[in-house]
């Protein structure tokens, strides 16, 4: 494993300034970290593709500051690779273009490297912002939790396990019948997770960019955590201020996703699930329906989690550890026993079982659907739904349920054109289209 990097001047400045979310705008190469040659390179770039340009449009395109371009692009005009192609009366309206030895290089640069995005940001920084940020994130108290679960008919024993799993940071496995709400439930989670953190767009390792933010999955500051972040004239823009992420991974993976993803197209890496959920929270969905093993996924993120980093690999072989701070939940329909040996269970911090809702919660479920929907409730038919349906078919009382029939019993009374209201016809057209076999048959007969 290669040595970590020495300090970097840039890195000096996240740590002199605990209190900012986000670092200071660099304003010297020397400040980025970066070595000016990559810097170089991509402002040869963008001129290329782009041709003659701005000196602010090139500080949006590269998220660099218009000091830091004046020092590189000084040094390119020096060098014979840029000229100014016209000049203003302000200082920054400038417009640069390559001379033609710097197209020449320029097309061999973008032939090794195709990548054109945002100037990215030492491993080593990324790795100092991680740990910085990696404080627990403010948690609800016990009866706030009982509050913010209200909807969910959780029992007690259920909430506490929930709370103190994420009070303690440890992994959890959420099991029980399909349809029981475990997926919605670990979603529910991630919005527990308060606070902002700020992501890179994209790190630079050895000699190569590796993509970092998402925004599929790095969603932008609400407004009102917006308002509490303090002000500051000027923020590094190769970071992005997020709410703590929750990435969620369901049957479709594999272990090649858990790697580096080559992206030929841009010239770059795309991180791995793991490292863009840092300082967030990572569901594993439908655990042991993976094309890998149960045994085998929970090791891989246990290990990272328990060892703070993940181990990664470029192609060329440059191995190097990436920071890995995250929450696990994982989620699976099937008996744990039937998942892992005694020893793997052991790794997860919290077995929390999810089972079916008692009469009284599924009852209260049932009314606010119908309230939400606009289905007129009745108290015979939700009798019938209970005494006959549930209890003639056996089925335990899952929280999927009642919104499924709800939204059925609607559906038909919208085609029929008729006002959609709960009754024992409606319940037994409902549930026909739900579920199949024999007895189903005979109440469509």
């Amino acid at each position: 494993m290669l040595a970590l990097e020495p300090p970097s001047p840039y890195t000096q400045l996240l740590d002199a300034e605990p209190e900012a979310l986000l670092p200071p705008q660099p304003k010297s190469v020397r400040d980025t970290g970066l070595q000016q040659q990559l810097i170089v390179e991509l402002i040869a770039k963008a001129l290329y593709l782009n041709g003659r340009s701005h000196l602010p449009v090139l500080t949006t395109r590269l998220h660099l500051s218009i000091n830091v371009l004046r020092e590189v692009l000084d040094f390119m005009v020096a060098e014979h690779v840029a000229e100014v192609a016209w000049r203003g009366e302000s200082d920054i309206d400038v417009q640069y273009q390559l001379t033609g030895a710097g197209k020449q290089r320029a097309a061999s640069w973008l032939e090794r490297c195709p990548y054109t995005g945002p100037a990215p940001v030492r491993l080593e920084a990324w790795r100092a912002m991680v740990e910085r940020q990696a404080a627990p994130a403010t948690l609800p108290s016990a009866d706030e939790l009982a509050v913010e679960f209200t909807d969910d008919f959780l029992a007690a024993p259920v909430q506490r396990m929930l709370g103190a799993a994420m009070h303690a940071g440890r992994s959890m496995l959420l099991y029980g019948p399909s349809g029981s709400g475990k997926s919605a439930l670990a979603r529910r989670l991630g919005t527990l997770l308060t606070g902002l953190v700020a992501v890179p767009h994209a790190v630079v390792v050895g000699q190569d960019i590796v993509q970092v933010y998402d925004p599929a999955l790095h969603r932008a500051p609400m407004p009102r955590q917006v308002r509490q972040v303090p002000e500051r004239r000027s923020n590094d823009p190769r970071w992005v201020l997020c709410q703590r992420p929750v990435v969620v991974l369901d049957a479709s993976l594999d272990a090649d996703m858990l790697d580096l993803q080559p992206d030929a197209a841009n010239g770059c890496y795309r991180a791995p699930p793991q490292l863009k959920a840092n300082n967030g929270l990572l569901i594993v969905d439908d655990l042991g329906r993976q094309r890998m093993s149960a045994a085998e996924l929970l090791n891989r993120f246990a290990q990272a989690q328990e060892l703070e980093h993940s181990d990664l690999s470029l192609t060329g072989g440059y191995h190097f550890q990436a920071p890995c701070r995250m929450r696990l939940v994982f989620v699976s329909s099937l008996p744990p026993s039937s998942l892992l040996d005694d020893a793997a269970l052991r790794r997860v911090g919290y077995k929390i079982p999810v089972g079916a809702l008692n009469a009284a919660n599924y009852r209260t479920l049932v009314r606010q659907q119908c309230l939400s929907t606009g289905v007129a409730y009745d108290e015979a038919a939700l009798r019938y739904l209970l005494d006959e349906l549930h209890a003639g078919a056996g089925l335990p009382l899952l929280a999927c349920y009642p919104r499924e029939i709800v939204a059925r019993v609607a559906d038909f009374a919208g085609f029929m054109g008729e006002p959609a209201r709960m009754s024992v016809a409606a319940l037994d057209q409902a549930w026909s289209s739900m579920f199949a076999g024999a007895d189903v048959e005979q109440r469509l007969a």
